[in-house]
């Protein structure tokens, strides 16, 4: 069958739409060519997005002015632990939320929703105390813990547990499962894709976070790979080309994931009924 023709307004938004994925990408772009550039061919007029003489130097001597290797591990190893405790934590949540009949749901669930409200400055400083009256400072645990936890999360899964038909859980029901059986052999299983979603979000989040890793570890072997690229910064200049060279080797991960994980995305965002 033949495909219709484009109408005017079809090219036009193709148009706006294209122009965007320009708009956004021009900086990943600018980030990598200046990552094998020469320090002098950095800031050249005009501008090169292809670089003359490419080098992968600025990538050596990334490695060589940080520990890069030990800012990725913590990286890694924080993004990934903290990651699995969002999931389980909010689907659990999410589940009980949706599912179970208890008094004063409704009201802890609002309660609950509306710290998505409180910016996440403002409770650093007694986040910051907790952990060092507990004597975390510089730990995993503090890296962790803090990001184990969402509002966000719990309300995206506990929208996809309202979808379930609850036919499925009165036969399970029957069968003599209860709550906790049902969840772990049923609820996980069919909300994998919502639960793929989240992991995406909160892997990217926890990734890229800065600012509560800067202030909770002082100790350059427990530091997170942005904290990290900040030593890439000079006092009185800073050399772009190993900065944007370590940038590229930050974002190639989160790149990864989301290219693995797209389809996830956008069935889990269906199934849920976000928009």
């Amino acid at each position: 069958m033949a495909r219709p023709a484009l109408r005017p307004a079809d090219v036009a938004t193709y148009a706006v739409l294209a122009a965007g994925a320009l708009v956004m990408l021009l900086p990943f772009v600018w980030m990598v060519s200046t990552s094998f550039k020469t320090g002098e061919a950095t800031f050249v007029t005009p501008p090169q997005f292809i670089p003359a003489n490419p080098t992968t130097d600025n990538y050596a001597r990334v490695f060589s002015t940080v520990p890069m290797g030990q800012f990725f591990v913590n990286s890694l190893f924080v993004s990934v632990t903290s990651t699995a405790l969002m999931v389980l934590n909010c689907a659990m949540a999410g589940y009980a939320f949706a599912r179970i009949r208890f008094p004063g749901r409704e009201i802890l669930f609002y309660a609950y929703l509306a710290t998505l409200m409180i910016p996440q400055q403002v409770t650093l400083v007694p986040l910051f105390a907790l952990m060092t009256w507990l004597g975390w400072g510089n730990t995993y645990q503090a890296l962790i813990l803090p990001a184990s936890f969402g509002a966000f999360g719990t309300f995206l899964l506990r929208q996809f547990f309202l979808r379930l038909p609850r036919e499925v859980e009165e036969a399970a029901f029957i069968d003599g499962a209860g709550y906790v059986r049902i969840f772990f052999s049923i609820g996980l299983q069919l909300a994998r894709p919502a639960l793929a979603t989240l992991a995406v979000f909160a892997f990217m989040a926890s990734w890229n976070s800065f600012l509560w890793p800067l202030i909770i570890t002082s100790n350059q072997s427990m530091m997170t790979l942005p904290v990290g690229l900040s030593f890439l910064n000079g006092r009185y200049a800073t050399d772009w080309n190993v900065l944007m060279a370590g940038a590229v080797i930050g974002t190639l991960p989160i790149l990864a994931v989301y290219v693995f994980a797209q389809k996830y995305i956008i069935q889990g965002l269906a199934t849920t009924g976000l928009k």
